[in-house]
Order: structure tokens, then C-alpha cells, then sequence
């Protein structure tokens, strides 16, 4: 079985203003290191579908969905937070994100591929249940992992988030829910300043202090993560792949390198194979770096290979 790459053009078309960081070229070098390292020719291309209001209102507040529905400028840009804008372009690409995920999971359960990477922008893991922040809309993997729970009847997912920021949006979406272990690493203190004291049987934060690279990083994931996903054995994993943890990165102060990223989804393979028959579908949150960008995500997806 192949792996799948899932996206759209739509996610090239959002953008929040000139300087952004979170701006289009982000996918575009993704898609340009994929190309130019050979390994597009070897993933099955995808197109992501538009995930429906109904799809986003199992995760978020449905007042909060009609409000982003209702805030698609037809020109220029709407405000949503301090960092978080919307231009013309911007709902049909958090859509197609959130569908991408949705996508991947319908893909991996009926077995027609073996995982998927949802190379997609905005990404989604600051986005709570009511509540836009942090360059996310709507909270893409937590999208895919109640569709999973609800629409292909499993009982444990498991959420594995190694951006370099607290995915605060997946935690308080799944805060009271047991059917979903999140597993987080990220430095603190840092934005958005949460999760080092949330831990729970099913939410796992791995706060890591400012410089610490790959040695130790690799020893905390080994300490916190495996033990408790061990026990829990998901039948279902999802990650949320930040790569901004990589040393090059401007936006963060963590010393990650390739050779981590690799790392990190070779043990999450290992897991999926004795749990959950090897279904992963990932998604693409943070990297801002652009060259540190193409180059994490391809060892991540040569990885699920």
C-alpha cells in the first residue's frame, strides 16, 4: 500500500497580509523539496475535499462555525484574533484542511492506502472549541479524530503533536474526552503559555525548556509519550506535524534537526503497527523556516514510507 499526500489548491490561496509568517510560500516549499527530492513520484495524489459545517460543528461551538462562515470577506482581510486573518480564499482552505484529515482517515480505515501526510494550510491545532488563535481557523486533526470515533466506530485515538507550540486547542477540545490520548511535546514557556500542568490519564504534555535539541528531545518523547500510549493502544493515529521545532526555525528557540523528525515517525510507525494496523494520517501544522520546512517534512513522509 502507498502512502497518500492529501491537499488542495485552495490552501495556496489563503493569506493573511504581507510579512506573515504563515503565508502561502510555506506549502509551496513543501511541494518544491517533495518535488525535488523524488518523493512525489512515489505518494498517491490526493484532493482534499471541502469538509461540511455539520463535519465542524462535531468539534467546535456551532455558533462559532456559523461565525467564521459568516466572516468570509468577499475582499480584503477580517480580522479573527491579533495573528489570525481571513481573505477571500481563507474559508475554502480551512475547509479543505479540516478535509484533508477527513479525507485521510476514510482513506486509511477502508485500507485503500497505508497513512497519509495532509500537506494543508491553515493549520488548526490553536483553534478551540470556540475560538480562533495562533494562525488556526478550525482544528484539523481534532476534526478527523471525532469523525473517526463517530463515523468509523473506534473507540481510542490517539493525537500526536511535535509542533513546537502547545496544541491548546486540541487539549481543550479533548480535555474531558478519554477516547482521545494527545500527546504533546513543545517548549515552555512559550505561546501560547499552556499544558505543562494539564496532564491527565489521557493528556500527555512534554514540556521542553528553550534549546534543547535532539538528544533530549528523543529522551522525553521515550519517557512520556510511549508508556502511556502503550497502555491506551489506539486503534487510530493522527499527528500534528509542526516542524518549527527544527533549528533554523525564526519563530522558536528548540534545536531539532531532520534526522529528529525521522526519528519521531519511525517510533510512532512502530506504535500504529501494534495497535492500530498501521493507520496514521498526518497533517501539517507549523515551520517557518522555509529550507528547514521542505527538508522536515520530506524525512517525515520518506518515514511513513
Amino acid at each position: 500500500m502507498t502512502t497518500a499526500f492529501i491537499t488542495h489548491p485552495d490552501c495556496l490561496k489563503h493569506e493573511m497580509g504581507p510579512h506573515h509568517p504563515e503565508c502561502p510560500a510555506r506549502l509551496q516549499a513543501v511541494y518544491d523539496a517533495f518535488e525535488q527530492s523524488g518523493l512525489m513520484a512515489r505518494l498517491r495524489q490526493v484532493e482534499a475535499p471541502l469538509a461540511k459545517r455539520g463535519q465542524l460543528s462535531a468539534v467546535h461551538a456551532p455558533g462559532y462555525v456559523d461565525a467564521i462562515f459568516e466572516s468570509a470577506p468577499k475582499h480584503d482581510y477580517t480580522a479573527l484574533d491579533p495573528d489570525t486573518s481571513m481573505n477571500p480564499y481563507s474559508l475554502a482552505a480551512a475547509q479543505r484542511a479540516a478535509g484533508a484529515v477527513i479525507k485521510g482517515v476514510d482513506l486509511v480505515m477502508s485500507g485503500e492506502i497505508a497513512n497519509a501526510f495532509c500537506a494543508v494550510r491553515p493549520c488548526g491545532h490553536h483553534a478551540t472549541y470556540d475560538r480562533s488563535m495562533g494562525f488556526c481557523i478550525f482544528n484539523n486533526v481534532a476534526v478527523g479524530a471525532v469523525y473517526a470515533l463517530e463515523m468509523h466506530r473506534l473507540d481510542r485515538v490517539a493525537i500526536l503533536d511535535f509542533d513546537v507550540h502547545h496544541g491548546n486547542g486540541t487539549e481543550d477540545i479533548f480535555k474531558d474526552d478519554e477516547r482521545v490520548m494527545l500527546c504533546s511535546s513543545f517548549q515552555h514557556p512559550y505561546y501560547p503559555g499552556t499544558g505543562a500542568d494539564s496532564a491527565n490519564t489521557h493528556i500527555v504534555p512534554t514540556p521542553l525548556p528553550a534549546r534543547t535539541g535532539g538528544a533530549k528531545f528523543r529522551a522525553a518523547i521515550e519517557r512520556t509519550w510511549f508508556p502511556a500510549l502503550e497502555r491506551f493502544k489506539p486503534e487510530l493515529v493522527i499527528i500534528s506535524a509542526g516542524f518549527d521545532a527544527h533549528a533554523d526555525d525564526p519563530l522558536a528557540y528548540l534545536e531539532l534537526l531532520e534526522d529528529d523528525y525521522t526519528w519521531i515517525t519511525q517510533r510512532i510507525r512502530e506504535l500504529a503497527d501494534s495497535h492500530a494496523q498501521g493507520r496514521i494520517v498526518s497533517a501539517l501544522e507549523g515551520g517557518y523556516n522555509l529550507g528547514a520546512l521542505g527538508r522536515s517534512a520530506v524525512a517525515h513522509v520518506q518515514a511513513l514510507i
